[in-house]
């Protein structure tokens, strides 16, 4: 029997939610109209509460997340993104994934001229693991 086969059936024993990436709610990010465009201003936004699920075990991966970024036009609008981060309480996705989806869909929302976004994870079985990407506007 192989791995993903044993923690499904530790999965079936646990009975541990487990959603697909498909139940992410990219859709609800907003953003409002930035009025300073051409500022190097930068915009740090954090919170320690980002939490999903191990796709295997359903055991949950929580951290901080930290995002930087330079607007263009526009600006991310924070209850959605509260929303939106809170949409992957029981999705399933590895840590090095989860942080790329998150730079794909918040640079979708405000097309920044640069973002970078750091996921550190808390501990989990002696292991702890920080996942940083980064987008820069094609010049």
């Amino acid at each position: 029997m192989n791995l993903q086969e044993r923690y499904a059936e530790l999965d079936r024993f646990l009975d541990l939610p487990v959603a697909g990436v498909d139940a992410v709610r990219a859709d609800c990010l907003l953003a409002f109209d930035y009025d300073y465009p051409g500022s190097t201003a930068e915009v740090e936004i954090s919170t320690d509460e980002f939490t999903a699920v191990c796709p295997w075990t359903g055991l949950p991966d929580q951290g901080t997340l930290l995002v930087r970024y330079v607007p263009d036009r526009l600006c991310i609008e924070l209850k959605s993104l509260k929303y939106y981060l809170l949409s992957y309480r029981s999705v399933g996705i590895v840590q090095e994934h989860a942080a790329n989806r998150l730079l794909e869909d918040l640079v979708r929302v405000c097309a920044p001229v640069r973002m970078d976004l750091r996921l550190d994870y808390q501990t989990r079985g002696g292991i702890h693991t920080v996942v940083s990407v980064q987008y820069a506007r094609p010049e």
